[in-house]
This record gives C-alpha cells, structure tokens and sequence, in this order.
C-alpha cells in the first residue's frame, strides 16, 4: 500500500511572491479537467481551551490576498473552539496530483453583509439545511431532522427567499504560514513553506520531507 511518487519536483525559483497566488496557481492545476474530486474540499482542525484536537472537512468557498473562506453554523464544534481558540489549520490532500497544501493561521468571522451574499447563492435546499441542523447537536433521530427539513420546506417553497440564520456565517482564515508539498521518489518530497513576516512580506523555507 505504498506508492512511489514520480511528479516532477518544486523548486524556490518556480514560486509566486505571495503564498496566495502560488495557491491559485495550484488550485487551478487541481480543478483542472477533474484531476482531483471536490479540490476545495480541506480538513479544518481546530482545538478548544483545554488544547482537545478536533478535525473534520469543509469545503472552502472563496479564496483571495487575504485567506481562505469557509461557512458553518456558529454553534458547531469547530465554531466554539474558534471562539475560544483562534488558531486554525487547513489541510488541501490532493493525493491524485501527489501534493499537499497545508496552511496555520487564524480565523475570525465574516461580515454579515458577506455571509448574507454568499447564503443567496446557495441551492434551496442548502438555505433549508442550515436552518434545519442543529450543527454538532445530539438529536433523536433521522425522522426528527428530516421532520424540521419539510416544516421548513412548507414555509418557505422554492422560489421564496430565505432569511439568513443569524447562528450561521462565515469564517477567514488569515494564514501565517503555507506549506506546498510536492510528493517526490524515495520519500525525499519537497516541501516549501512561506511564513509571514511582521513587515507583511513572506520569507521562504525549505522543509526536510
């Protein structure tokens, strides 16, 4: 069950001056033609107070200078660890392309005016969803949350516009590092983290595999 990787390597002189666009330029190659399923699809792990570790994946809906955007209602597990602990890691495991995108940094909340442009964009039933789930909540039963779906499906049919939860929204990944890591033969990958100066600028680091 072990695969030797063949891509070709990552080199200092192939980067972008800024982590985000270098990350464009991979997310790009990953969408492309459908060389990894679901590529904005990372694993955001997060720990309370006490330093309990918790992981689970969420898809990233947008992307730009400034981090990376999930959403999520405000009253889940890994919300309630962002309120008492910022620190984030993501994790993008593209493993048909042999590379990795591993990023630290902070999460903090959207804007609601952000939040509120992004919900209007979601399928009906995403709408219905985040108003029907009590996120991370123990319930009864199926049968109890496809009941709150359909009650929720009665008052607001499709075609009418749905009020935005106030206990759901986004959050910002501001990173302080990102780690490219391109699998190489014999497990002697590449690894090239950018980490953030006080400046704002990025110094570059190569990691040994």
């Amino acid at each position: 069950m072990r695969k030797q990787y063949r891509a070709e390597g990552l080199d200092e002189g192939e980067l972008a001056g800024h982590p985000m666009v270098q990350f464009e330029s991979w997310f790009r190659q990953a969408s492309d033609r459908g060389a990894v399923f679901e590529p904005n699809a990372m694993v955001v792990s997060t720990a309370d107070a006490a330093g309990r570790p918790s992981s689970r994946t969420v898809l990233m809906k947008a992307y730009d200078e400034r981090g990376f955007v999930f959403y999520t209602n405000y009253e889940s597990r890994k919300a309630r660890d962002l309120a008492e602990n910022p620190y984030v890691s993501l994790l993008f495991p593209w493993h048909p392309i042999a590379r990795q995108v591993i990023v630290t940094g902070t999460a903090r909340r959207t804007g609601r005016d952000e939040t509120a442009a992004y919900f209007r964009t979601r399928p009906h039933g995403s709408q219905l969803g985040a108003w029907a789930s009590v996120q991370s909540a123990v319930i009864p039963s199926r049968a109890e949350l496809d009941a709150a779906y359909e009650e929720l499906n009665t008052r607001y049919p499709e075609g009418e516009q749905v009020p935005v939860p106030p206990h759901w929204g986004g959050f910002r990944v501001e990173p302080q590092s990102v780690e490219f890591w391109q699998g190489r033969p014999n497990r002697l990958h590449d690894r090239l983290r950018y980490v953030a100066r006080p400046d704002g600028s990025w110094r570059v680091e190569r990691l040994s595999p």
